[in-house]
């Protein structure tokens, strides 16, 4: 299969702008080269990572997404070339965000992000590194949660996935029942059995990411807590859960609060959503209240948000 790699030249200012609009055109992912990484290239814990200058720009940031070479590609680019140029009368400066756009095979696609992916903090508790990493840098009283995301694209890194893995920390109880939504590469079940989830089911519609759900949980020894099958959402899903959890796309957030996931919570259950971003916080907050779930908390990392939610009494 052909992919196309979509790369915007911006400036840090603009980075989480843009990196949302490549996750509302389809994009599973993206890859951040930022000039200025080849300069803090060190960590506290002196850990030095051998990066390549001619892989990034010299001066900016270009990010980078993979979306599917198909007969509505131009369709999609002309839809992010135009959210692009809306991006300074929101108070951004995009810099002179030039589109590019070049061919890949999907065996080069699912290797050439794996050069930007190292072992990042996350949360209060969390180093998620990459699996191919023989020896992680350890922290005092941090666990370590390895990952090899594949075509699932994943790497638990995202925002979005930073403020889900902090409301797990914040509202996960140790015994609680766990439910996954959209698991991706299997990051949030992970951290959700690390945290003393019972057991946590892990549920995503793209049999690819299912695969490299099954492949992590099982690389962290955490497969006797963690299932992992197919499944739309939560539809047809009967049980109740203590906590739900889902790095979802607004849309996908408000069809899931539409199909009643409130019926798989008990009764003090929590309901913790992301993958949203600013601008789409009110149709989200609507969707949840209208179908009797009330948000509870809610933070924020740049342009992206969590929203915590309980059912109404």
């Amino acid at each position: 299969m052909k992919w196309s790699e979509i790369c915007i030249h911006t400036t840090e200012n603009a980075v989480e702008p843009v990196t949302g609009i490549l996750y509302e055109a389809g994009a599973g992912g993206v890859a951040i080269e930022d000039a200025t990484d080849l300069d803090r290239n060190s960590e506290n814990d002196g850990t030095v990572y051998d990066l390549d200058p001619d892989d990034y720009p010299e001066e900016g940031v270009n990010v980078k997404a993979y979306l599917p070479l198909n007969s509505f590609l131009g369709e999609t680019v002309g839809e992010i070339r135009q959210s692009l140029e809306h991006l300074e009368s929101c108070g951004f400066n995009p810099g002179d965000h030039k589109v590019t756009i070049s061919e890949h095979n999907e065996e080069e696609w699912a290797t050439a992000w794996k050069k930007y992916y190292r072992p990042a903090k996350v949360g209060s508790r969390f180093i998620i590194s990459p699996a191919w990493i023989d020896n992680p840098p350890v922290k005092s009283g941090r666990q370590i949660v390895e990952l090899d995301p594949g075509m699932a694209f994943g790497t638990g890194t995202h925002p979005t996935t930073v403020l889900c893995i902090e409301a797990l920390e914040k509202y996960l109880e140790p015994g609680s029942r766990v439910l996954d939504v959209g698991t991706g590469s299997g990051v949030l079940s992970i951290v959700a059995t690390k945290l003393g989830a019972e057991h946590v089911l892990g549920v995503d519609l793209d049999d690819v990411a299912v695969q490299s759900a099954r492949l992590n949980v099982k690389l962290n020894h955490v497969d006797k807590a963690v299932s992992v099958r197919k499944n739309d959402l939560a539809r047809g899903i009967g049980q109740k859960y203590n906590l739900i959890v889902g790095n979802l796309l607004a849309e996908l957030v408000v069809r899931l609060a539409s199909d009643n996931i409130g019926q798989n919570l008990e009764d003090d259950g929590v309901l913790i959503v992301s993958g949203l971003i600013r601008t789409k916080r009110d149709q989200v907050r609507e969707a949840l209240q209208s179908n009797h779930l009330t948000v509870c908390d809610e933070a924020r990392n740049g342009d992206w948000l969590v929203l915590v939610a309980r059912k109404d009494k």
